[in-house]
């Protein structure tokens, strides 16, 4: 689930969210609890279709909430005061996009690359979580860890398969880091991306050479996941690759 602080949210659709293959339908809950809202990280089951409703094998996935919003996400490209952004810590400002700000954070204290937050996310991975490429590229030339592993497991490459942001995805895979790296739930980063419906990442993470046979804890392959989702295109996907491993082997 992502848990939206409504301080920080300044235009949010009320029934969509953007990813890098377009822009998902949502459900916003409010949470009178903490004065946030609840929305849940991956599509769900339409009523009436063919998808199996209680199938969530990866429950919210590597990012489980989230305290910001992009400035994609937030349907403008205005961003948030200044006065705003010298309360932010560099975690919500690389998830922001917020490089200038950021820029200047880190010329201060070249230590905060890979600060962690509360859950062991550095602003790598809130940036890769989030899709911002230029902040991820900056982050690396400037020496970020993508091999670091949040507390749950979690990684910047799971972060960005599960937002489908395959130029993401292909610069961290440029980086060596393991395709085949699982989480808490036993997710991987091709599982992820499979369970969020996008193509282009699962293209992406099995021309690297991502396992189809790993499961998650709740027994899904990501050819399991695909056909219990209904998501036949990606099937497809996965189905080409499978034969054109037996083609090449004869």
């Amino acid at each position: 689930m992502l848990f939206l602080p409504r301080l920080l949210i300044l235009v949010v659709m009320a029934d969509q969210i953007t990813t890098e293959d377009g822009i998902v339908p949502i459900t916003c809950v409010p949470n009178h609890n903490n004065d946030s809202i609840i929305i849940p990280l991956y599509p769900q089951a339409q009523s009436g279709s063919d998808v199996e409703e209680d199938v969530l094998p990866l429950n919210a996935g590597p990012l489980q909430y989230s305290t910001t919003l992009t400035n994609r996400q937030r349907g403008n490209m205005v961003s948030v005061l200044p006065a705003t952004l010298d309360s932010l810590s560099v975690q919500q400002l690389a998830a922001q996009g917020e490089l200038t700000q950021l820029k200047e954070y880190i010329q201060k204290d070249k230590a905060l690359i890979n600060c962690p937050d509360e859950r062991g996310f550095t602003p790598l991975m809130w940036a890769a979580a989030f899709g911002e490429i230029e902040t991820v590229r900056y982050l690396l030339e400037l020496g970020a860890d993508p091999h670091i592993l949040a507390k749950e497991r979690e990684s910047a490459l799971s972060l960005a398969s599960t937002g489908g942001y395959s130029d993401i995805v292909t610069l961290l895979l440029s980086k060596k880091v393991d395709i085949n790296i699982y989480d808490w739930n036993g997710g991987t980063p091709l599982l992820y991306a499979v369970r969020g419906n996008h193509m282009k990442c699962v293209e992406v993470l099995l021309e690297r050479g991502a396992d189809l046979t790993m499961e998650a804890d709740s027994g899904y392959t990501p050819m399991d996941l695909a056909v219990a989702l209904g998501y036949k295109k990606v099937q497809q996907v996965i189905e080409h690759h499978i034969l054109k491993l037996f083609q090449s082997k004869d």
